[in-house]
């Protein structure tokens, strides 16, 4: 190993930014290693934040949920898109200025602790409208808040995402929800949540990190996110994301690290390099002919996407390879594959 690289991926970092459903949990269970990984890096000194784009529920109830499930954590560890999106208007606007929040508790707890009022009507002269997803959203508090943008509010969106995944299936997100009042008023909102720098700039703020890895499950949001904000990346696949969309992401939705769940965190880092055959992590090999990828070897199926991924990008450039062109390799990636 090169004396410059760590023994472990988490090493190299000060503080982990971590989303939540999808690599800490999924729904009212934590995802498999997760506990044991978090409290590992704790031990090593590395700070934990847990950054959400759900504005819908308060730091103190998400910290409650993750004691639940065995990961220590106090509300002084959750960074919300509500609470990017508090501050965006507090820095803007003077402290008691009417605020008409659409949305929970989670957004009117964040509004009020940077200083704002919060506001039900628009008759209250609202300054700003924020919105966050809310199971309690209703049409008049909808039709407030466009009337409130209308009237010159400053529009803030928590997040922009248009689906949120339930044991349901993808339910509408706040970005769908956001859509009527910027359809009715003719305004666009100004969006916290990530991908969008906010959020990313609220942890930063609020951890004091110099040397953050973000990770998370999504290419849109948290992979994006960390690429617009020039910081490090882990995508882990326990939520959203699978093997194919890895293989045909764009550019800006590349990670700078791929592990299989949290435990990656205390593994060596990868070293994938490009040999004779193709490019090589651990006993595979892969390369890029005719249109196609191709994939040899043995040993740990995380290994052998890592190599297929430093392949597929390499052929892609600027651009994404197609699907046809790397379908071949999913049988080889076993049980990474869904």
């Amino acid at each position: 190993m090169s004396p410059d690289m760590p023994a472990t991926l988490v090493e190299a970092y000060d503080t982990l930014l971590l989303d939540l459903d999808g690599v800490v949990y999924l729904g009212r269970h934590a995802v498999q290693n997760a506990p044991e990984a978090l409290a590992e890096a704790r031990e090593r000194g590395v700070r934990l934040a847990f950054v959400t784009n759900n504005a819908s529920r308060t730091p103190g109830a998400i910290a409650e949920h993750l004691t639940g499930l065995g990961i220590r954590a106090t509300s002084d560890d959750v960074v919300t898109s509500a609470q990017a999106a508090a501050r965006l208007v507090a820095e803007r606007f003077p402290a008691g200025s009417p605020v008409l929040v659409v949305g929970g508790m989670g957004l009117r707890g964040a509004v009020r602790a940077y200083g704002l009022r919060p506001v039900t009507t628009a008759l209250d002269g609202p300054v700003a409208v924020v919105q966050g997803i809310w199971d309690g959203l209703s049409y008049g508090l909808l039709c407030e808040g466009a009337l409130a943008v209308r009237a010159g509010a400053w529009f803030v969106a928590a997040n922009g995402d248009t689906t949120m995944p339930t044991n349901r299936g993808e339910l509408p997100g706040n970005g769908s929800m956001s859509r009527v009042i910027a359809t009715a008023a003719g305004v666009e909102p100004v969006v916290a949540g990530k991908p969008e720098p906010p959020l990313h700039r609220e942890s930063i703020i609020r951890t004091g990190a110099e040397r953050p890895l973000i990770v998370g499950d999504r290419l849109d949001t948290d992979i994006e996110g960390a690429t617009r904000a020039g910081v490090d990346s882990l995508l882990v696949l326990t939520g959203v994301t699978g093997p194919l969309d890895l293989l045909t992401a764009p550019p800006e939705h590349r990670p700078a690290h791929v592990a299989a769940d949290l435990s990656g965190l205390h593994e060596p880092p990868a070293r994938i390099r490009r040999g004779s055959g193709g490019w090589e992590c651990g006993g595979w090999t892969a390369r890029c002919e005719s249109g196609r990828l191709d994939l040899s070897g043995r040993g740990e199926p995380i290994d052998a996407l890592r190599a297929a991924c430093a392949a597929a990008w390499n052929q892609a450039g600027d651009g994404r390879v197609d699907e046809d062109a790397v379908k071949p390799v999913l049988t080889a990636l076993g049980s990474l594959t869904r």
